[in-house]
């Protein structure tokens, strides 16, 4: 369901974070610039305690006030979105702001993302229809995943 990483595309998401954080009034530090690079580069919807677990042996000086305020600052300014949380009671970030239903499994609570054209038919209709000028979407599905479905 997901597409390989492009390098120019990776970094282009990640000056475009840096930039954000710029504008907000924040420094670029090493530790943003990593959990940017993570957002962008990773293939679930992690977590801010999953994103300070996955960094903190690798970024010196990584606090999980920076991981939250980084995070906020992001979703504030459009880069990324707050899925909620996925009936884990944690909030769930995706770095792929670009039209696409997520997919949440009720029992392991995995996020998957599908790509779908349907939705840019439907965002054509919205922006016509109400005179928005449109800057994402989010569409979620609740249910069982594949693998939880066979271990039932």
């Amino acid at each position: 369901m997901s597409s390989p990483i492009n390098p120019t595309t990776t970094n282009a998401r990640v000056d475009a974070m840096l930039t954000a954080l710029r504008a907000a009034g924040l420094r670029v530090t090493p530790q943003r610039a990593a959990i940017c690079r993570a957002l962008v580069t990773s293939r679930t919807h992690p977590t801010a305690q999953v994103l300070y677990n996955q960094l903190a042996g690798e970024v010196a000086g990584l606090s999980r006030a920076t991981v939250y305020n980084t995070l906020q600052t992001l979703v504030a300014g459009g880069l990324i979105h707050d899925l909620g949380e996925a009936g884990d009671g944690a909030v769930h970030y995706d770095a792929d702001v670009e039209p696409h239903v997520n997919l949440i499994c009720l029992r392991c609570h995995r996020v998957d993302d599908l790509p779908t054209t349907a939705l840019d038919q439907v965002a054509e209709q919205v922006a016509g229809r109400s005179g928005y000028q449109l800057r994402g979407a989010r569409i979620a599905y609740y249910g069982l995943c594949p693998e939880c479905q066979r271990a039932q």
